[in-house]
């Protein structure tokens, strides 16, 4: 019995691509795809967002942690606050929303943030950095 190839034109897989054109694994990901012949739709988040609904099942399948990648490069580059302020997968996906064009998202970190600054924090201030730090991912 023949199986088609995951190559073959009769192959009803549609293969989607998601991340930023800039990461390293998004990279080989892509260049193997390519040189494979499978044919594949990319996803860009920076220009795209993150489609609500695949957020949303990533985050139940995958878990906060991982879909927010805290080993990546950008997770590294956050001040201690702003990643203490993503403690679940609900402020994961407010980061992931906010990023997304999401405004009001912030909302979900700023609760975190002044609990883990026992209330001491200045909650404009606090508004203020987050937007800044997340602008930068």
């Amino acid at each position: 019995m023949n199986t088609p190839s995951p190559t073959s034109s009769c192959n009803p897989v549609s293969v989607q691509v998601y991340g930023i054109p800039n990461c390293d694994t998004v990279k080989k990901a892509r260049s193997w795809l390519t040189e494979h012949g499978i044919a594949f739709e990319f996803h860009d988040f920076k220009k795209q967002g993150v489609p609500p609904a695949a957020l949303d099942h990533w985050l139940q399948t995958l878990g906060w942690e991982s879909v927010l990648n805290r080993k990546g490069t950008t997770w590294r580059k956050l001040d201690a606050d702003t990643q203490a302020a993503v403690q679940d997968a609900a402020s994961a996906k407010a980061v992931a929303e906010f990023k997304s064009g999401k405004d009001s998202a912030i909302n979900a970190l700023k609760g975190p943030v002044m609990k883990a600054a026992k209330g001491k924090a200045n909650p404009k201030l606090v508004d203020e950095t987050l937007r800044r730090l997340l602008a930068a991912m």
